[in-house]
Parts: structure tokens; sequence; C-alpha cells
């Protein structure tokens, strides 16, 4: 039997990279949408023909038709939406962060074992077809060793356009409601003038992080970091041995910049990522013994091919490639480095 999805979010980012994907997919059905904007929510469940309009998510999760949700709205919101979700026995994805604290994230991810539940948290990135080849090579370099040690690495994010296509989504000029239930923006001991700064942290780095942990390993320590109150960071990750430091800066004019470069002894192996909103795959470059190569990329689009996989993963009931389990150690990093400059 398909899939039942329902959609918890209209706006953006909800039509254009999770319902016009869902929509595509012959191995399930969309069923139902939910958006306290109620023109906005006719305008998208017209453009995707969707019959099923609800005004809450509640009203959406009391329909027996819809067996899983996608969840993309307000960060603050997310968690509670999700908790919801999640109680009330539904697969969930939804769109990062999961939370803004380990605690709130632990939570979810207890619901979500309690109930047998898939629980996917949207770190798109990993499900990039130009990723997937990227982690192919690195497997193979670090067995064989034909490039010698993996020695250091480096990553960077310097966010600027996000590719968005105009001509996937519709909006109205209604303004967001209050009133909806809100988490915490963060931990107890932060003062409330970073909380702005990590909540676009949150947003726009996490998912360099989440991607570099998938790599590496799945558990850094953070040797060294300064974090400006805007959000802008310079880290240094520990993955046993490996040094990986990390340049971020949000807001920056012209192209989107972010990638990754892994340094071997005699090569090294560099992931360039597409804008978040491209519908392309990431360009990898193996550099081996001083000759460069780029692999070859095909067409495909990390948010389509992660709609795919999440209804893969509630029919076969698998393990997420982004999980919420795995998932908790970017906000128990997050948290970490934070605390750093509240400490000094």
């Amino acid at each position: 039997m398909r899939p039942g999805i329902g959609i918890i979010g209209t706006g953006m980012v909800g039509q254009m990279c999770h319902l016009a994907n869902f929509v595509a997919n012959p191995a399930c059905r969309v069923v139902a949408i939910a958006d306290l904007r109620p023109d906005l929510a006719a305008a998208a469940a017209q453009k995707f023909g969707i019959s099923q309009v609800y005004g809450t998510h509640r009203e959406l999760l009391a329909d027996a038709a819809v067996s899983a949700v996608v969840v993309v709205t307000k960060r603050r919101a997310t968690g509670p939406i999700v908790l919801d979700a999640l109680n009330s026995g539904r697969h969930v994805l939804s769109e990062k962060p999961m939370a803004y604290t380990t605690a709130q994230a632990t939570l979810l991810v207890e619901a979500a074992r309690q109930r047998n539940l898939v629980y996917s948290v949207g770190y798109m990135k990993r499900h990039d077809a130009g990723v997937a080849r990227a982690l192919d090579v690195l497997t193979r370099l670090r067995n064989d060793r034909s490039l010698g040690r993996v020695v250091r690495a480096k990553g960077w994010c310097f966010g600027g356009d996000t590719g968005r296509s105009r001509e996937n989504f519709v909006m109205t000029g209604e303004t967001r409601p209050d009133g909806i239930e809100l988490w915490k923006d963060g931990p107890d001991w932060m003062p409330s003038t970073m909380r702005a700064g990590y909540d676009n942290f949150l947003n726009v780095f996490s998912h360099i992080i989440n991607l570099t942990r998938y790599l590496l390993g799945s558990s850094p320590t953070v040797a060294d970091s300064s974090v400006e109150t805007s959000g802008a960071a310079r880290i240094a990750l520990d993955f046993d041995g490996i040094a990986c430091t990390l340049d971020l800066v949000n807001g920056s004019e012209g192209a989107w910049r972010e990638g990754l470069t892994i340094d071997f002894e005699c090569g090294a192996l560099t992931i360039e990522l597409p804008a978040p909103f491209a519908e392309e795959e990431a360009r990898v470059i193996l550099d081996h013994r001083g000759e460069s190569t780029q692999l070859m990329r095909a067409t495909s689009w990390a948010f389509r091919r992660q709609a795919n996989a999440f209804v893969s993963d509630i029919v076969d009931r698998r393990i997420p490639l982004a999980s919420g389990q795995d998932s908790v150690a970017d906000i128990a990093l997050t948290e970490a480095i934070w605390k750093r400059r509240v400490s000094g």
C-alpha cells in the first residue's frame, strides 16, 4: 500500500522542495496539506492538485489517510509539530534544524523509537548523487591507501544566491500567524543577544557540519572555535586525529559557495556543493598525485532523491540516511561550539 503523505507548511520550501517532489513520486500519495494561512493553502492545493486542505496540523493528523508527514514550518514550531506527529503514530520527515537543544532533539528521537517510526531530518545534501559518488571514492581511497592517509580536511560555506526557481511555488500576501506552540530557541545558558545568530547558524551551517560528519566520522570533538554574534564562525573539529576546519559566513553577495576538501598525503578529494535549491548535483574533483579529474555528473536533485528515499524508508522500514537519532549529534556539536563563546 502506498504511504499517504501529509505536508505541514506550504510556503516556498514546502511547495518547491517537498510538495513538488512527493506529488511526482508514484510510490506514494499526497493526501492532504495543512497551513495556518488559508489563502496560501488553497493556492498550493490548486497548483499541486491536492483535494484535502486543513487549517492546522492537528486537523491533518486526525485524518486516517495520512500515514506520514513532512514538516516544513517556522523553525521554532518544528519540534512541537514533529512531536505531535510522532505521538500520533506518523512517520516524519522534518526540515532542519530538528530542534534547538540536545534535550529537545532527544525527546523527539525517543518518541520515534517508542513507536518504531521512521524519523528523518532534512539534510538533503547526504542524498546528493555527487556526494554519494564522493563517498564511494573516499571509502576506496581510505581502504587501498593509494593516496596515503587522510591528513586534514577543510570545509566552507559562504551563503549567497540560493538558486531557487520562482516557477515552482505560489505565494500570497498573508502574514505568518502567531499563537502556535514554539519551543525555546536555545539552551538556558545562552544569552538572548546570541539567539538570533544561533538560529541562523543552525539553519544554514548545520548542513556542512552534518555532511562533514557523514564523510569523516559521526562523533567529532570541538578542538577550537570562534563564533560571531551573527552566526559566522571558524571551527576546528577533531575526527579521531584528523583535523577539519570549517569557515562559515552567511549573507555574502554573489554565488553560493559551499564544499569540503579532504587532503591525503598524495592528493585530495573536493566536493563543491550546489546552491541549496539548485536542481543539480555536487561537483566532485579528485586530485590524484598531481592530476586533477572531475567525476562524471548526471542530472538529479538532492531534494527529489531525499523525498524518494523517505517513501522507500517507510515501505521497507529502513533507518534514514539522515535519521533523527544521528542528527542529534549536530545539535550537540552546535551547543558545544556556542558554549565555548559564552564561556570565553
